[in-house]
C-alpha cells in the first residue's frame, strides 16, 4: 500500500460546537447535491467503512445518511452469517446488497470481515483467508468495471483513545449495547488485529479501489474530513431544477365546508410534556 505523509495542520479556528455544526451543515448540503446527481445520472456508489472497534465508523455513517433520502442512500450492516450463508460463495451475501442505478450503499463493515475479525478470532481457516486476499482485488475490479464507484475507508484510532471510548460505553446506559463480547476480546488482540490489517491493506489496496485512512482520534474532525473527502471522490454536479412553488390550501366555502369527526372520537397520544415550552431558534 502506498503511504503519504499526513498533511501539516494549518492553524485556524478551534473546533468548537458552533464551528463543527456549521461545517457539518455545509458538507451535508453538498451531500444532498451529490444524492440528486446520483439519482439523475443513475450512478451506483458503494462506500465501505472499516476500522477497529470504537473507531467512529458509525458516527461518520450517521452524519452522512442524516440529510439523505433513505430510499436512495441505505446502510448495510450484516449480522454473522446464517448456516446457509456459511456455505455460499463468500461474497454472495454481500452482492445481494449492492446498489442499482441511482443508489448509494454504505457498508458498516463489509466483506473485509474475512480479513479482520474472522481471521483474528479463528472464525475461518488460514486457507480461507488466503483465498480471500487473492480473490478480493479481482472481485472489486469486477465491481468497478460494472460501473460501481467504490470508496474504502479505514478509521484509525490509537489504543489510548479506544480504551477511553470503551470505558465511556461501559458507563453510559445508552451505549452499553455497543460493547459486544467480541469487542471486549479484541482488546487483548490489538497486535493481532494490527498484523491482519497490514496484510489486508497490502493485498487489497489497488488502483481501482484504493484504501483511504481516516485519523479518527478526534471523532468530530474525522467525520468532517471523511465527508469532505467522499464528496471529492464523486464527480457530482448540481442538478438544475426550478424553484419549488407550494400551492395554497384552498379555503372551503361555508356551503361546501367538509364535515370532520370530533377530536374526541380519535385516540391521541397523551401530552405528558405539556408543561414544557418550545425554545425558538
Amino acid at each position: 500500500m502506498k503511504t503519504s505523509k499526513m498533511p501539516n495542520k494549518k492553524p485556524g479556528k478551534e473546533l468548537t460546537g458552533r464551528v463543527y455544526d456549521k461545517t457539518l451543515h455545509d458538507l451535508q448540503v453538498e451531500l444532498v447535491k451529490m444524492q440528486e446527481w446520483v439519482v439523475a445520472t443513475g450512478a451506483k456508489v458503494v462506500v465501505i467503512f472499516e476500522g477497529r472497534d470504537a473507531a467512529g465508523k458509525g458516527g461518520a455513517i450517521k452524519r452522512i445518511i442524516e440529510p439523505l433520502n433513505p430510499r436512495v442512500c441505505r446502510i448495510v450492516a450484516l449480522p454473522k452469517p446464517t448456516e446457509k450463508e456459511r456455505y455460499q460463495w463468500y461474497f454472495q451475501r454481500y452482492v445481494a446488497h449492492l446498489p442499482t442505478a441511482g443508489e448509494i450503499v454504505l457498508f458498516d463493515r463489509s466483506w473485509y470481515n474475512r480479513a479482520g475479525v474472522e481471521r483474528v478470532m479463528d472464525f475461518c481457516s488460514a486457507d480461507e483467508v488466503e483465498d480471500f486476499l487473492q480473490s478480493c482485488p479481482e472481485f472489486e475490479r469486477m465491481l468497478v468495471r460494472s460501473g460501481i464507484r467504490l470508496v474504502k475507508y479505514w478509521f484509525s484510532v490509537s489504543p489510548e483513545e479506544q480504551e477511553r471510548r470503551f470505558q465511556e460505553r461501559a458507563r453510559n446506559p445508552l451505549k452499553t449495547w455497543k460493547l459486544s463480547p467480541i469487542d471486549i476480546r479484541s482488546r487483548a488482540l490489538w497486535h493481532e488485529y494490527s498484523k491482519a490489517k497490514d496484510a489486508m491493506m497490502e493485498a487489497t489496496d489497488i488502483p481501482q479501489a484504493p484504501w483511504f485512512v481516516v485519523d479518527a482520534d478526534i471523532k468530530e474532525r474525522a467525520r468532517l474530513n471523511c465527508i469532505h473527502h467522499l464528496l471529492r471522490q464523486i464527480p457530482y454536479k448540481p442538478v438544475r431544477k426550478g424553484a419549488i412553488a407550494l400551492p395554497k390550501i384552498p379555503q372551503p366555502s361555508k356551503q361546501k365546508s367538509p364535515s370532520r369527526p370530533p377530536k374526541e372520537a380519535q385516540r391521541y397520544v397523551p401530552d405528558v410534556y405539556a408543561h414544557l415550552t418550545s425554545a425558538k431558534p
